[in-house]
């Protein structure tokens, strides 16, 4: 029976497929080219990543996500303001995923299929990452009466979620002011009332 691969052999193959899904885009990677970026063989990569490459797509895609929510998370400790919050914490998302060349990728249309069959199917998963890093902040904030209270916060990411999402998808070139008034104005209300 050969041996089990270490979470150090794992970390290395994860920074191989992000390397190699930057350099080639993620349509045209291969198992073999992450292999060769990581020194090992295809069959040590097939033994630690079970799910070949769709969950090296996703395994990238969580721990960027992961580390861009460990940031976000230190924000809203800090953070007095709903308003400033929201608007701020979706500004942070934008810009983070579009300077993350790795995730950004998974935006172009010729990921499209990819990300469809693989984080589409893990949609609940990375939804339920994201409300587990936010919902202290927001249950502080609804017992505090600084939110709705008709609202729930898996129903308040979720929102953001789409709003970033679409914010990304649909860039309208708007300068940084004038995205943030759109969301005071249209996002806000939304999740804080009136």
């Amino acid at each position: 029976m050969p041996p089990a691969t270490t979470d150090s052999t794992r970390e290395r193959i994860i920074d191989a497929a992000e390397e190699c899904f930057g350099r080639f885009g993620v349509a045209k990677t291969t198992v073999e080219d992450i292999a060769a970026a990581a020194g090992l063989s295809r069959a040590t990569v097939y033994r630690s990543i079970t799910g070949g490459r769709d969950e090296l797509i996703l395994a990238v895609v969580l721990r960027d996500l992961g580390r861009f929510l460990d940031a976000l998370s230190e924000r809203l400790r800090h953070e007095k303001s709903v308003p400033d919050a929201i608007v701020e914490g979706t500004m942070d998302a934008v810009a983070f995923v579009r300077g993350q060349p790795t995730v950004a990728q998974f935006l172009v249309p010729e990921a499209a299929g990819h990300m469809q069959a693989v984080v589409a199917a893990a949609a609940e998963h990375v939804l339920n990452l994201c409300c587990d890093y936010v919902r202290p902040y927001f249950d502080l904030a609804q017992r505090e009466r600084r939110l709705r209270p008709d609202i729930e916060v898996e129903g308040t990411v979720e929102f953001l979620f789409r709003i970033i999402t679409s914010l990304i998808v649909m860039d309208r070139d708007r300068p940084g002011e004038s995205t943030r008034h759109f969301l005071r104005t249209y996002v806000v209300p939304v999740i804080v009332g009136a």
